[in-house]
This record gives C-alpha cells, sequence and structure tokens, in this order.
C-alpha cells in the first residue's frame, strides 16, 4: 500500500488486528472527496487467522480477535466512477500477487448490492472468495443497501457496528442526507460584533477579512452547491466559486466547482457573475424551501451551502432545515443596518432554536463559530 494509499510507509501496514484494519480503512476513507454522491468508504483485506487459507470458511474470526494478520490489500473510493473501496482493495491484492480467497474484508460502510457506474460491491467480494466482512455503518441508501444481506445469503460471514461511531461521524453529511431524503444545509454567515451583515446604506463589503473569506472558499469547494436568493443575486452579483491561491500565489478557481443556485422567481440577469466562470447554474423557482431542498435532492446534491442574505437565511432557519452553522463574526461595530437573521417568531428564551458548539476558530482577525442544530 504505502503512499499509494497516503499515510505511513507500507512497512507499517503488513499485519493489523481486525480493530486495526478498520482505524486503517476509516483513515483510507477519509482520503476520499467529502463531496459528491457517493460516501467516502475505505476498505483493508486481511488473510485468514490461520495464514493464508483455502476455501471460504478458513480462519474466520470475531471483531475483537486481537491477533494481527497479514494485510493482502486496501483502498478507498476516489469518487463517482470510480471503482469502489471493495474493488479497489481487490485490485490492491491482485497487484501484489496476494490470494484472496478465506479472507477478511474491513470496510467502513456495508457493502453495496447494486449495479450503478460499477458492479456491486457484495458480488465482488463474494466472487473473490472472501469468507467474512466486517463493517461500520450499515448503508441507508435504499438503491444500494442489501449487501450484508445477499452475502450472508451465499454463505458469507457479515458482522456489523466495529467502530459505529467513527464511521458515522466520517460520514455524517453523507449519512443524514441519505437518511432523510433531503441534503445536509450548512448555513454561513458573515456579521460584526453587533449582529449586521450590512450597514445602513446597504454595503457589505468587506465586514470579515480576508482571511476569513479565503476560510469559506475552502468551505464551497467541499460542498455540492451553494444556494442564494434572486434578491442576493440581484444586489450583490456574486459570482459563488470556489476560489483557492496556488502555490505560485495566484488566485484561481478551485478544481471542484459547486452547483451555483438561485432561489426565487425572479430571472437571473443575462450579464450576471452567476452566468461566468464555475458551477453550474441551476434556479429553483420556487420560496418554499422544502421544494428547493426536494428540487436539489433529485440531483444527488447531498451538502448544500446557503449564503444568502438575511431574507434566505431566515427561511432555512423558520423551516428547521438548517444542520449546521457557520457564523463569521467580525470585530467590528455598526450600530444600525441588516440584521443577520429576521423575525424566527420566538417570542421567548425557552422557544430559541438551540444549536450546539462543535468549534470555534480564529481565522485572522475574525472568529468562526460552528455550531450544529440539536434536533
Amino acid at each position: 500500500m504505502g503512499d499509494r494509499h497516503g499515510g505511513r510507509d507500507e512497512e507499517s501496514w503488513t499485519h493489523l488486528t481486525i480493530d486495526g484494519a478498520m482505524s486503517r480503512a476509516l483513515e483510507l476513507a477519509a482520503l476520499g472527496p467529502v463531496r459528491g454522491p457517493n460516501p467516502q468508504v475505505g476498505c483493508v483485506l486481511l488473510a485468514p487467522s490461520s495464514g493464508d487459507g483455502v476455501g471460504r470458511g478458513a480462519g474466520t474470526g470475531r471483531a475483537d480477535d486481537p491477533r494481527p494478520r497479514r494485510v493482502l490489500g486496501a483502498g478507498y473510493h476516489r469518487g463517482a466512477g470510480t471503482p469502489h473501496a471493495e474493488a479497489a482493495a481487490l485490485a490492491d491484492a491482485r497487484r501484489r500477487g496476494a490470494n484472496v480467497r478465506g479472507a477478511t474484508a474491513v470496510v467502513t460502510l456495508e457493502p453495496c448490492n447494486h449495479t450503478g457506474r460499477t458492479p456491486p460491491c457484495a458480488v465482488a467480494l463474494y466472487d473473490a472468495g472472501v469468507a467474512e466482512v466486517l463493517h461500520a455503518v450499515a448503508d441507508p441508501n435504499p438503491a444500494a443497501t442489501g449487501g450484508a444481506a445477499w452475502l450472508r445469503g451465499h454463505g458469507v460471514r457479515v458482522e456489523g457496528g466495529l467502530r459505529a461511531p467513527e464511521g458515522e461521524s466520517l460520514l455524517r453529511v453523507w449519512l443524514t442526507a441519505l437518511r432523510r431524503g433531503t441534503p445536509f444545509v450548512t448555513l454561513k454567515t458573515a456579521s460584526s460584533l453587533d449582529g449586521y451583515v450590512a450597514a445602513a446604506d446597504g454595503s457589505s463589503r468587506w465586514i470579515t477579512g480576508a482571511e476569513a473569506r479565503a476560510h469559506a472558499h475552502g468551505i464551497r469547494a467541499q460542498v455540492d452547491a451553494i444556494v442564494v436568493g434572486t434578491g442576493t443575486v440581484v444586489a450583490d452579483d456574486p459570482a459563488l466559486t470556489a476560489r483557492e491561491r496556488g502555490v505560485d500565489g495566484v488566485v484561481r478557481l478551485a478544481e471542484h466547482q459547486p452547483l451555483r443556485v438561485a432561489v426565487g422567481r425572479r430571472d437571473v440577469p443575462p450579464t450576471a457573475r452567476l452566468r461566468g466562470p464555475g458551477g453550474e447554474l441551476v434556479q429553483v423557482r420556487s420560496h418554499d424551501v422544502g421544494e428547493v431542498l426536494a428540487a436539489l435532492a433529485g440531483r444527488e446534491v447531498r451538502h448544500v451551502l446557503v449564503e444568502g442574505g438575511p431574507v434566505l437565511s431566515t427561511a432555512f432557519l423558520a423551516a428547521d432545515a438548517v444542520d449546521e452553522l457557520h457564523a463569521y463574526v467580525a470585530p467590528v461595530l455598526l450600530g444600525s443596518g441588516r440584521r443577520v437573521v429576521g423575525d424566527l417568531g420566538v417570542r421567548t428564551v425557552a422557544a430559541a432554536r438551540r444549536f450546539r458548539t462543535v468549534e470555534v476558530l480564529r481565522v485572522g482577525d475574525d472568529a468562526l463559530t460552528v455550531s450544529r442544530w440539536v434536533r
């Protein structure tokens, strides 16, 4: 494996316990893209506990078996249209000349059982002679689930839940989107210390500093779609691109450009920057948050970043549609202007919408608080 999979050199991974293999599979999964319709998945193939073994039942064992086993192959999913983690691990084993018959597959997500851009992983493992499969998280995708049951029905031992909390944490955004049927929503705000996103004259460039804006561009490069209202499109003419500074110091468009989504019934002006270089422009002619999210789910969007003004932010918050809040706050006082959020119908502190703070970062002179909705 070595440098092909990142992390430590190849010699560090010649033998692993089952638990160690899941830890490694999680590390490999995290190397895959966080955006796109498919999940991040990693897989490690271990030789049977008795050695190389022969036959499907040879050398199977328990998840808590402390004995290290020889690593036969490993891999991870690199994005839609590329081999799934199990197929990548099997290919790695073939490159090594390793016999995987009777092996244990340790994988972060239940092997899929459908034919999409690639064949079913459950069938690939079975055809290769894998004797047992241990996975962290069950696949909630109705189009792909059932791999564990299919494998059991064909005589393969399957166990789920190994390091499930880590698997759930890694796939938090994707799992939320699949289980709920609508995209995970991150709301980004950028305000003054006293809670304004624009001054009394409407000016808002720039409340936060360059470092905070660069950080926000990094978040844009990790999501599938950026959503703004048509009012923001007309008033601010945003490009909604993800940009990054190269090693030469030049700022360019990032490799991944999310969909640019304009919400509202007004047309996007023909000269709008949204029609320039960047991601595909999608207009959802509705003011209903549920309709917007359903339209994006139909495009296999898993993660949405809402960057609209107070009207759109308030609509998403009022609909209880925000999963995570990124609040950039600048050490600036305006005293009047446009508030970061409008009326949410809260009349008493007891009825306040509560978020749980998970991270606070200093970004230049600004502060970023990342909070998650308490459901």
